[in-house]
């Protein structure tokens, strides 16, 4: 009897243990869904709290902007950053075909001028000018970059690079034929006559795609036109059926008949001109401060190379163009301040991932690159002299297309100089009443 009276209290014993372990396990059970739950609503409130959004890039840039991308939005747990990457052309069609059925990201790169301008005309941008006078950009970026980002008082657009072009020439050859840096057009053309006579061609041009020829014409028509009325034509509040764009045209031609562009010139790829350049076959070419880099990446000797405003009149005005981030005008004034957020840290952190980005940013304090002595020349020569829009941002496609028609059509003697400003004036009309 006593040994089965000990079995009975060891059994008891035994279910009284089983069930305290049993309403642990329970009671762990609870705690452990209630912290899950817990977790999952803080998860889901943190998600509710950030802010998403959508930026199409360049392709080209892939590069720079991924390890920032990565390191933002770790950093910054309010606020995810999704990129996407196009080429230029199709980064021009993806925008034009989201502008049309109203689907456009909260920010996407473009250019300045005509491109950049579409969609403020259109009502697609969001209006930046309260938040760049709180975020200060006019101390933050270079003035002549943030004016390119600006449509009739409106900032449309975040700068994301600013480029000015010089005429870049041979030191050694100037030297050589005791050629000053030409303060005058008369000055530029007794140098061209001078390196003519010595068996070098005075300027370089590609002609192959228009842009690059485009380039000399500008600058002819800021001279003969002055800056005012320049700007009023590629604005087109002024006609470009005048007699500046003939006379333009009229020097131009006696360039091309006098030999001062290669032979052939308007076959030839305007991505060929440091070779012509760094051979001595040219001695002037119109090229963007990235030359500068061109003729590192070519282990040339940066000493032969120099660069000068052309001499267009009054102050010298150089051409120049703009990059820009545009924001959807859709967008929350959340979204567009996260927006300006990420893009800030970008230009702060991207030198800290890559040594391949182009130099020098559109900030007033941006770096300069090492051993390229033309970049902070020609951006200072923009800062005192002023500068224009290049012309192939000015003008859409459309209109753009047609100067390029008329340039080598009166460089082959098939158009009279004076009938280009009676053809370019029809495009932008026929432009304007679409």
């Amino acid at each position: 009897m006593k040994i089965k009276r000990v079995i009975a209290l060891a059994l008891a014993s035994m279910m009284m243990i089983s069930t305290t372990l049993s309403g642990c396990a329970a009671e762990k059970g609870k705690t452990e869904k209630g912290a899950e739950k817990k977790t999952k609503e803080e998860q889901e409130e943190s998600n509710s709290n950030m802010t998403e959004i959508t930026y199409w890039a360049m392709s080209t840039q892939q590069d720079n902007y991924e390890p920032v991308v990565e390191a933002f939005n770790k950093e910054n747990r309010d606020i995810k950053v999704n990129i996407s990457y196009h080429d230029t052309d199709g980064i021009k069609d993806a925008c034009k075909v989201a502008a049309s059925s109203k689907t456009l990201p909260n920010m996407w790169f473009n250019w300045g001028g005509s491109l950049g301008g579409f969609y403020v005309e259109n009502g697609l941008t969001y209006n930046l000018n309260d938040l760049a006078e709180e975020y200060n950009w006019s101390n933050k970026f270079n003035e002549n970059a943030l004016n390119l980002c600006t449509y009739d008082g409106v900032i449309s657009g975040y700068p994301s690079s600013y480029n000015i072009l010089g005429v870049f020439y041979r030191k050694d050859l100037f030297e050589k034929y005791a050629i000053e840096i030409p303060e005058t057009l008369e000055d530029f053309e007794t140098a061209c006559e001078i390196l003519k006579e010595n068996g070098i061609t005075p300027m370089y041009a590609g002609g192959l795609n228009g842009w690059h020829v485009m380039r000399y014409i500008e600058l002819l028509i800021e001279y003969f036109a002055g800056a005012e009325a320049h700007d009023a034509m590629n604005t087109f509040n002024e006609s470009y059926d005048n007699e500046a764009v003939t006379k333009a045209f009229e020097k131009f031609k006696e360039w091309v008949d006098k030999g001062y562009f290669p032979e052939g010139f308007v076959t030839l790829d305007a991505n060929d001109t440091l070779m012509p350049l760094s051979s001595g076959e040219c001695a002037m070419t119109i090229e963007g401060q990235w030359q500068d880099s061109n003729i590192v990446k070519n282990e040339l000797d940066m000493n032969q190379y120099g660069a000068f405003a052309f001499p267009s009149g009054g102050n010298n005005r150089l051409s120049s163009f703009a990059d820009m981030i545009q924001f959807n005008a859709e967008n929350t004034e959340e979204e567009t301040r996260a927006g300006i957020e990420f893009l800030s840290y970008y230009f702060e952190h991207v030198l800290d991932y890559t040594d391949s980005y182009g130099l020098p940013m559109p900030t007033k304090d941006s770096p300069m690159p090492e051993g390229q002595p033309n970049v902070p020349l020609l951006i200072k020569e923009g800062e005192e002299n002023g500068t224009f829009t290049i012309t192939d941002q000015a003008f859409p496609t459309e209109v753009a297309d047609v100067l390029f028609n008329c340039q080598d059509a009166v460089a082959s003697g098939e158009m009279e100089p004076g009938a280009v400003g009676t053809r370019i004036q029809e495009a932008i009309e026929k432009y304007s009443s679409k």
